[in-house]
C-alpha cells in the first residue's frame, strides 16, 4: 500500500506543470570600439513576442539597484534590458568617480550613441515586439532616455526619475514623436 502511495505521489508531482522564473543574464556587446556589459532579465512562462523596457543607470553605473529594477520589469512581464553607458564591469560607489564617468559623457554625442547602442541590442531580442518599447532612467539615467527622445528614437515613450532636464538642440527640432 505504501508503495502505491509513494508511486501516485511521484507521478502527481512530475506531472505538474514547471513553474515560471524570471531568467537574468549578462549581455555582452561593443560600441565604438568599447567592451559593454548590460543586464537582461524576463519571465520564461510568458510566451511569444512581448513588450521592452531599456533602463538606463543612474551616474554609479550599472549596479545591484539597476538590475533588481530590471528583474522587478521582468516579474511585470516585461523583456527589460539594462544597457551600459560607462564600459564592461566599470561602476562606483565614489560620487568623485561617478562625477568623472558621467562627465566624459554628458552633453557629447557620444551619450546618445551609446545610448542607441543598447536600445538596439533590446530591439533585437527575439523575444520583445520592437514596437512596443520604452525607456526608462535614473537621475544621469533619465537625462539619457531624454536626450534619446530628442534624438527621435523609436519608442514609444521615455521616463526619466530625477533626471537632469537638458534642452533639446536646434537640430532635434520635430524628432520627439508624439503619439
Amino acid at each position: 500500500m505504501k508503495k502505491a502511495l509513494f508511486a501516485i505521489l511521484i507521478t502527481l508531482l512530475v506531472s505538474l506543470p514547471a513553474t515560471a522564473k524570471i531568467v537574468s543574464k549578462p549581455v555582452e556587446y561593443q560600441h565604438g570600439g568599447a567592451a559593454l556589459k548590460g543586464y537582461l532579465a524576463y519571465d520564461d512562462a510568458k510566451a511569444g513576442k512581448r513588450p521592452g523596457v531599456l533602463v538606463v543607470h543612474e551616474w554609479w553605473g550599472l549596479n545591484d539597484y539597476v538590475r533588481s529594477r530590471v528583474n522587478q520589469l521582468a516579474q511585470m512581464g516585461y523583456v527589460a534590458f539594462a544597457l551600459d553607458m560607462y564600459g564592461k564591469d566599470v561602476w562606483t560607489t565614489d560620487p568623485n568617480k561617478a562625477k568623472e564617468l558621467m562627465g566624459h559623457l554628458q552633453g557629447t554625442p557620444l551619450l546618445r550613441e551609446r545610448a542607441s547602442a543598447g536600445l538596439d541590442i533590446l530591439r533585437k531580442n527575439q523575444l520583445v515586439d520592437p514596437k512596443r518599447i520604452a525607456a526608462i532612467g535614473y537621475c544621469f539615467g533619465g537625462t539619457t532616455v531624454l536626450e534619446l527622445a530628442y534624438a527621435g528614437a523609436d519608442v514609444a515613450g521615455v521616463v526619466s526619475f530625477h533626471g537632469g532636464l537638458t534642452a533639446p538642440k536646434p537640430e532635434d527640432e520635430g524628432r520627439v514623436k508624439v503619439y
